[in-house]
């Protein structure tokens, strides 16, 4: 049988590593901007740009 140090040692190694993989997970959920996000500030095609503000 296992020795107590043993069992909480690989119980906190595990937890750690399920906690990086949910936060991994939930920052892959949304990482890419679509096509519409990343050309929202050039306005319509055929149409002038928008003027930047300052």
């Amino acid at each position: 049988m296992a020795s107590l140090t043993k069992k909480t040692t690989n119980k906190r190694r595990r937890r750690q590593r399920k906690a990086g993989r949910t936060r991994k997970n939930l920052h892959a959920k949304h990482s890419t901007p679509t096509t519409e996000e990343l050309f929202a500030a050039c306005g319509q095609p055929g149409e002038p740009a928008p003027t930047p503000q300052n």
